[in-house]
């Protein structure tokens, strides 16, 4: 009944569950950061179109709840540039993915996150009021941070976040940019090729898992304190940027 799976070791399996268990805890706490956290790990040890179709997939479907709760919170003025600004663009970064060395790939993604790991955690802010030109740009950067590697989300993040919204706001913004910016992340990964039978094996794990951990994050969120929950964002995207860097290979896998 498990030949489905033999493409991947239950080991691995394992590994990549309770990896992307955090991962959602922290998207359905924070309302970003799963990415950040599975995608530089998972590509250590799947091939990275592999690891980004899978996890685009559940990310889109599983969170649809979030969605639904976000629809009447979030500042669709600033929400709906950023998502033109990634729609657009992800498919430079899908065209990347498609086309570049894994190693490169690897060490581009440890690359993405650490440094902008340091601008989440910097307090910088941007304290002039947003216009169309600047969510455009970002969500540009967005998209093609998100189309190579699904970690699209600390251009947004710092964004939002410099902004005098409330925690539950930006959060909102959040949740409603990765549901909408990820339809043209399916389009570009559709074609590129990237949903192989081998994805959808995956997903039959991943789903359940991921499905069960957003529901605990979000409920951990409502009584929450804000900073609380970035900081434990932070931590965890730190961890996983540091176990997935190629360099680090014969420490943390042998």
């Amino acid at each position: 009944m498990f030949e489905i799976f033999n493409s991947f070791p239950p080991q691995l399996l394992l590994f990549l569950a309770a990896v992307l268990f955090i991962a959602g805890c922290v998207r359905g706490f924070a309302g970003f950061g799963a990415g950040m956290i599975f995608m530089p790990v998972a590509t250590s040890v799947l091939v990275p179109s592999t690891a980004a179709a899978a996890f685009l997939f559940i990310d889109g479907i599983v969170a649809l709840p979030l969605v639904i709760r976000a629809l009447r919170m979030c500042d669709w003025a600033t929400v709906l540039p950023a998502v033109i600004g990634a729609v657009v663009f992800v498919h430079f970064g899908a065209w990347l993915l498609a086309n570049a060395d894994v190693l490169v790939l690897r060490w581009t993604i440890f690359v993405i996150v650490a440094g902008l790991l340091l601008l989440l955690v910097s307090g910088w802010r941007y304290h002039r009021k947003p216009g169309t030109a600047i969510s455009l740009g970002v969500g540009g950067v967005a998209g093609v941070l998100g189309g190579i590697s699904q970690v699209s989300g600390p251009p947004v993040v710092a964004f939002w976040l410099s902004s005098a919204k409330e925690p539950a706001v930006v959060r909102a913004n959040l949740i409603i940019f990765f549901a909408l910016a990820s339809f043209g992340t399916f389009a570009a990964y559709i074609l590129n090729g990237f949903f192989t039978l081998e994805v959808f094996h995956l997903l039959l794990m991943a789903i359940p898992v991921y499905a069960i951990a957003i529901f605990a994050g979000s409920r951990g969120f409502k009584n929450a304190n804000p900073d609380l929950y970035r900081k434990i964002a932070y931590v965890l995207i730190a961890l996983a940027a540091l176990t997935s860097m190629p360099a680090l290979d014969s420490l943390f896998r042998g």
